[in-house]
């Protein structure tokens, strides 16, 4: 196997595992310790793989956080257990750009931590290219260790007792929804507390902010807004971002306790795209991150 650096800060690859092979336990420790150490993997050459193949090597790091936008039952494009991250409908067309589900995935173009809005800690996501369109696309990603030892000494003091307040609601108005929708999805998920500063895997202490992040406890409404579009911006600036060029096959993990990302603008109407992703707990049981009466409001 062979590893290689994909940024200067962070990020890298692995090339040889065969995902289609049951993972044994010294590839599960060398993942384990690459993510440790560069918070954003890509495995490489694993477009023969199967969704149950990529959900098996998904368990074998902790329990899949489930989407509970569906039914185990109901007819899909993927095993159940996988995100559909496509612009795909149930028979493989792309989906109408004037959709409510193209603008609910809107959001998803803004740097967020998957998952923030709830209280089960969100380990990784395995992202997978099955269709990858030829220009455009990419999945940017940074490294909120790193950007956390570069904020001046003073923010830093400020926001160690800081607890921001988390919603999907947040991320999807950022994105264009309808202040309806907001509401319906404010009712369904409440969203969650978190930190602005924690501690990553790695030991290293890390900010905790994105687009999930909306109120600041302690602040007034427009303190806590400016507070956190200010460390966004901070924390995007060019020189931290890693910007990843999707080759099919691609399996791309991140850790979304100390990492941002998000995806980028392609030819929506023009080019197919099929990303499926599973999503590890860092403990407990298998359980669902989104409400299912939220397919009410984002599929139509």
């Amino acid at each position: 196997m062979e590893v290689r650096k994909l940024h200067p800060i962070f990020a890298a690859e692995l090339i040889g595992p065969d995902l289609a092979q049951e993972p044994d336990q010294a590839l599960i420790d060398l993942v384990e310790e690459l993510m440790r150490d560069h918070v954003v993997l890509c495995i490489r050459g694993q477009g023969h793989i199967t969704d149950e193949q990529h959900l098996r090597f998904a368990r074998a790091f902790g329990p899949l956080e489930l989407p509970g936008v569906f039914r185990p039952d109901e007819p899909r494009r993927m095993a159940y257990g996988l995100y559909d991250a496509s612009n795909l409908d149930i028979n493989g067309e792309i989906v109408d750009r004037e959709s409510l589900r193209a603008k609910f995935a809107k959001g998803n173009e803004i740097f967020h931590a998957d998952s923030s809005f709830n209280d089960m800690p969100s380990k990784w996501s395995m992202l997978r290219g099955v269709i990858v369109p030829p220009e455009g696309g990419d999945t940017q990603f940074v490294d909120l260790r790193h950007v956390y030892d570069e904020l001046p000494p003073a923010m830093k003091d400020r926001i160690e007792p800081l607890v921001a307040e988390h919603s999907f609601a947040a991320s999807r108005i950022k994105g264009g929804a309808s202040p309806e929708a907001a509401a319906r999805i404010r009712e369904i998920m409440p969203g969650a507390m978190q930190p602005m500063v924690r501690i990553s895997p790695s030991g290293r202490k890390c900010l905790f902010v994105g687009s999930h992040a909306f109120r600041v406890e302690g602040l007034s409404e427009a303190e806590g807004t400016a507070l956190i579009d200010e460390l966004i911006a901070f924390a995007s600036q060019d020189k931290y971002v890693y910007s990843h060029k999707w080759r099919q096959g691609d399996l791309l993990i991140w850790d979304n306790r100390c990492a941002l990302h998000r995806g980028t603008e392609f030819d929506y109407a023009r080019y197919k795209r099929d990303l499926r992703r599973a999503n590890v707990n860092e403990f407990g049981e298998e359980r669902s991150a989104i409400s299912a009466p939220l397919r009410a409001i984002s599929e139509r």
